[in-house]
C-alpha cells in the first residue's frame, strides 16, 4: 500500500448533482431573476446548512415562514418538494468511486454535509453510496464541515490517519479545514481534474 490508504469524498457537488434551483425554476416558470432572489434572500444557503448541522426541517421552515410570512407557500415547497432538487449522479465521479472500490486498495468514506431527515431519500436513490465503507453524515452529527469537529468524528470513527487519508470537497473552506487536520484535500472541479490529481498522488486509477 502506497502514502494513502484512505480516500474520503464530499457528496453533493462530487457525486450527487444537487442544486434547488432546480425546483425554483419551475416553481418560477424558469425566471432565473426570480429563483437566484428567492434563494439568496429568503431560503439561503446558510438557512440550508442549519439543517445539515441538525436542526429539524420543521423547526426551520416555521422560522422563516414567521420571519416572510408573506412566502409561506414558496418556502414550505423548499424540503416539501425536495427530491426535485436532486439533478442525479456526477457519472464521471461514480465512475472513479467504482474503479477505486475494485482496486480494494483503499478505505473509502464519505463525509457529507446533509439533513439527516433528507439523506435517506439520496440513499435510497444512489446505488453507489453502497460502495462506502463509512458515511458520516452532518445532520447526524449535530455539527458540519468546515468545523474541525465533523473531521475528527470521521477520522476516530474509522481509525483513520490524517496524514493517509485524501479529501475531496467542492468547498474551499472545507479543504482548508480538512489541511489543518492534516488530510490532503482535491479542491473538485470536475472529475478529470480530479482523476489527475488522484494520479499525480499515486493513486492511478
Amino acid at each position: 500500500m502506497g502514502a494513502f490508504d484512505t480516500i474520503i469524498f464530499d457528496l453533493g457537488g462530487v457525486l450527487i448533482d444537487w442544486n434547488p434551483k432546480y425546483l425554483y425554476r419551475t416553481v418560477f416558470d424558469g425566471d432565473e431573476e426570480k429563483v437566484d432572489w428567492f434563494l439568496n434572500t429568503i431560503c439561503t444557503y446558510s438557512w440550508n446548512m442549519e439543517h445539515d448541522a441538525g436542526r429539524p426541517l420543521k423547526e426551520g421552515t416555521e422560522q422563516l415562514i414567521k420571519a416572510f410570512p408573506e412566502y409561506e407557500s414558496w418556502i414550505r415547497l423548499y424540503y416539501d418538494e425536495w427530491p426535485k432538487m436532486l439533478g442525479g449522479p456526477i457519472s464521471g465521479t461514480v465512475d472513479i468511486l467504482k474503479r477505486l472500490k475494485q482496486k480494494e486498495t483503499f478505505n473509502l468514506l464519505a463525509l457529507t454535509n446533509w439533513s439527516n431527515e433528507t439523506f435517506p431519500i439520496a440513499q435510497k436513490r444512489f446505488d453507489f453510496l453502497n460502495d462506502f465503507e463509512g458515511i458520516v453524515v452532518s445532520g447526524d452529527e449535530k455539527t458540519r464541515k468546515p468545523f474541525k469537529k465533523i473531521y475528527e468524528i470521521t477520522l476516530d470513527r474509522y481509525q483513520v490517519t490524517p496524514e493517509k487519508a485524501v479529501f475531496i470537497d467542492d468547498n474551499i473552506d472545507n479543504i482548508e479545514a480538512a489541511n489543518e487536520m492534516g488530510i490532503k484535500g482535491i479542491l473538485f472541479k470536475d472529475p478529470g481534474q480530479l482523476q489527475k490529481e488522484l494520479n499525480a498522488l499515486g493513486i492511478k486509477i
